[in-house]
């Protein structure tokens, strides 16, 4: 799976064709396998959708985990996959989906995006898995569980997980006279700064930044430095997703935003994105995806690269705070044989399903067995770094109905407040009415 271009997608469709999910309450669904290849009667026959293109390794592994899943269940399930890929702009599948709701022709298990669990959720359009024992729950991160659950009910399991790491150049470092904390004892806001300006003179030395840090548009933004908001006492939505007042413009977030300003006043950061500044070695440290290691590793063999703990705000406590979320497998509200459609959820997302899809994709597995099983992630100090941040304090992003319009509102209060040197205070506002708009039709009497 390409992370890269996950992120910058539209992370759901419209909240009005959202709506269109109540009308599923009470609808069923009539499956006619007729001819499906490899179906016998006397099995019982389960639809999923995938968001991808069959013809890509990310596809193919989709396709050969519904074909073990056959082989295992042969006689009892049978599982047929269709394939709907998504468009550049996040359409496709999910106005794919969104037509199916009205028609009440949704499959057995569909892949969601982590991050809209809670949404699909909340509309009906999802239902809670039957009930997984403890040692079930247990084969999956922490993060995976908490991820698909919304109202103490599971309804998602992941196919893979993701992080970001702080990356950092190692030489520029040691000219510094930089030592990485270790892991659990991260640097807080206020050392940052010190170890900022430590490292100046050397990024500068090489018409560089200390930081190469932007503030993308789309998903990526929340996914990125949320985390920030956890790790200093703050927060973004209730517990239950449905009030952001108070929350989302808190005092403490308003300290929050004005600390990524103050990155971008002190010329740490540039504030327009330049190309490859910490691949061409002019930038100390850099905030990225997991893909970040096998594209240093590949095509930067220069870089001494390493993975810092991700930097926490001077009020951390302690708790989870770290990036997190991908694509996941749930039943839809339509299918009439839970049990089956959760073993294939199950096994979608499983320690072999885990495996090949990090063979072919190097997407991270969502699965502890998984991580246990692969070189890489035993062996190569940056895996493993970014692996064991996943595994201790990965937290998934918020969780509320109102997601599109919260993750928006996220990222164009950060870009207003630390590039344009807007009042946080007003901007946060702002944000939280735009965000308690999108809440009003969950929360209306």
């Amino acid at each position: 799976m390409d992370m890269k271009k996950h992120i910058k997608a539209a992370a759901l469709a419209s909240a009005s064709a959202l709506a269109a999910a109540l009308l599923l309450a009470g609808c069923g669904k009539t499956v006619s396998p007729g001819d499906k290849a490899g179906y016998d009667e006397g099995e019982e026959y389960l639809s999923i959708w995938v968001h991808i293109i069959e013809d890509t390794p990310e596809g193919r592994s989709y396709r050969k985990s519904v074909d073990s899943f056959n082989e295992k269940y042969d006689g009892k399930y049978f599982a047929d996959i269709e394939f709907i890929p998504r468009n550049d702009s996040g359409g496709g599948y999910s106005d794919k989906v969104n037509a199916s709701v009205l028609s009440g022709d949704l499959p057995d298990v569909l892949t969601v995006d982590g991050p809209n669990i809670a949404a699909y959720a909340a509309n009906g359009i999802i239902q809670p898995l039957a009930e997984l024992t403890k040692e079930e729950r247990s084969v999956y991160l922490e993060s995976i569980i908490e991820q698909g659950t919304f109202n103490e009910k599971l309804y998602a399991l992941g196919a893979m997980e993701s992080s970001v790491g702080l990356y950092y150049n190692k030489a520029i470092l040691r000219e510094a006279g930089v030592e990485v904390p270790q892991a659990g004892d991260p640097w807080m806001f206020t050392e940052f700064l010190d170890v900022l300006e430590k490292v100046r003179p050397a990024a500068e030395s090489k018409n560089g930044y200390p930081l190469d840090m932007t503030f993308p548009v789309g998903e990526a933004t929340i996914y990125y430095y949320a985390p920030f908001i956890w790790s200093n006492g703050g927060d973004l939505v209730s517990g239950d997703g449905l009030t952001v007042s108070g929350i989302f413009n808190s005092e403490r977030n308003a300290g929050t935003m004005n600390y990524f300003r103050g990155l971008v006043d002190k010329k740490y950061m540039s504030a327009v994105p330049i190309e490859n500044l910490f691949e061409s070695g002019r930038a100390a440290f850099k905030f990225d995806g997991a893909w970040e290691v096998n594209t240093i590793y590949t095509s930067y063999p220069d870089i001494e690269l390493g993975v810092a703990p991700y930097v926490v705000g001077d009020n951390w406590d302690g708790g989870r705070y770290t990036p997190t979320g991908s694509w996941a497998y749930a039943a839809s509200s339509v299918t009439e044989n839970i049990e089956g459609a959760t073993e294939l959820v199950k096994w979608m997302s499983g320690v072999e399903s885990g495996l090949d899809l990090y063979g072919q994709t190097k997407s991270l597995p969502s699965t502890y067995a998984a991580y246990e099983q692969i070189s890489d992630f035993t062996e190569d100090e940056n895996y493993k770094a970014l692996y064991e941040q996943l595994r201790d304090y990965g937290h998934p992003r918020p969780k509320t109905p109102a997601y599109p319009q919260l993750s928006a509102s996220f990222q164009q209060a950060l870009e207003n407040i630390a590039i344009s040197g807007m009042d946080a205070d007003t901007e946060l506002k702002k944000s939280t009415e735009r965000i308690n708009d999108k809440l009003d039709r969950y929360t209306r009497e």
